[in-house]
Order: structure tokens, then sequence, then C-alpha cells
């Protein structure tokens, strides 16, 4: 009788790990979740922005070349100069605005591009997270119902890199899984 409650109680102390590791996992989970959802949203406003500053570069490229050969076509063709010369002044300031405003444009598209780059390290860092947790809880799963002590260290191996990674998204930390990602990207 004493082997039958020592094995009950292994079974029950392995059931309430299993379930406390679920319990912790899961709420983990759900909070990484939240945090990459909004990771995902400013990836997807630097995108935008990026989109439309570089637009509006080419946009000022554009104006800037239309300028600049109306300006050559009256320097060439003006049978009166001096009727002319104001004219070629008013082009040659909306040549040196367009000019002066293009660098800043590709600047900043490019920076929210880097931006857009520097976000989805931690949206793969989260995707990471998640793929390592649900795969812990599964493995606790199969550990419950094969009453296995050893499939239960292997959940928490998952659990403890699935949390190193969530942990990675939340503080910034630039430990990036390469493999992973080019593995499943």
């Amino acid at each position: 009788m004493e082997i039958e409650v020592s094995a009950e109680a292994r079974d029950k102390r392995l059931n309430s790990l299993v379930a406390i590791t679920v319990v912790i996992l899961s709420v983990f989970m759900g909070v990484c979740g939240i945090k990459d959802g909004n990771v995902v949203q400013a990836m997807q406003q630097a995108q935008a922005s990026s989109v439309d500053k570089w637009n509006e570069y080419q946009a000022a490229r554009t104006k800037l070349h239309i300028v600049e050969a109306a300006r050559t076509q009256i320097a060439l063709l003006a049978i009166d100069p001096a009727r002319a010369a104001p004219v070629l002044a008013s082009y040659d300031a909306e040549i040196a605005k367009y000019t002066a405003k293009t660098p800043q444009l590709a600047a900043d598209a490019k920076a929210q591009s880097d931006l857009y780059d520097a976000l989805n390290v931690h949206d793969d860092q989260f995707d990471a997270s998640d793929a390592a947790i649900s795969t812990a809880i599964s493995i606790a799963a199969v550990a419950a119902l094969a009453e296995s002590s050893w499939l239960l260290i292997a959940s928490w191996a998952f659990g403890a890199f699935g949390i190193f990674m969530g942990l990675c998204g939340f503080v910034g930390w630039g430990f990036h899984p390469a493999v992973l990602s080019g593995l499943l990207g």
C-alpha cells in the first residue's frame, strides 16, 4: 500500500510541476504577445514613414530635374536676356531649394528604414520566444501524460530559452537567433 501512495504522491508532484510550468509560461507568453503586437505596430509605422519619405524624395528630385531643364531651355532660347533674368533667378531659387531639401529627405527615409530593421530584431526575438514557449508547453503536457520527469526537464529547457528570448525583446538586448530566423524566415 505504501508503494501506491508513494507513486501517487510522485505523480501528484509531477502534475503540480507541470501545471506551474504551464501557468508561468502561458502568462509570460501572453505578456510577450502584447509587447510583440506593439513592436509590429511600430514596425508598420516606420515602414510607412520610410515609404512616404522616399516618395517625397523622388518627387523633389523629379521637380529639381524639371526646373533645371526649364531653366536651361529659357537660358538658351531667351531672345532678351534682361527679360529672362527674373525668370532664371526664380528657377535658380527653386533649384537651390530642391538641392538643399533632397539630402535631408533621403536621410529621413534611411533613418525610418533603420528603425524598421532595429524593431525587426525585437520582433524576431518575440517570435523565437513564442515558438520556444509553445514547444515547452507541449512537451510539459506530454510529460504529464507520460509521467516522465525528463520530459518536464526538456520542457523547462525550452521554456528557459523562450523566457530568455522574451527578455531580450523586452529589455532590448541585441541577442538575435540568426540561425533560427534564417531557418524559419
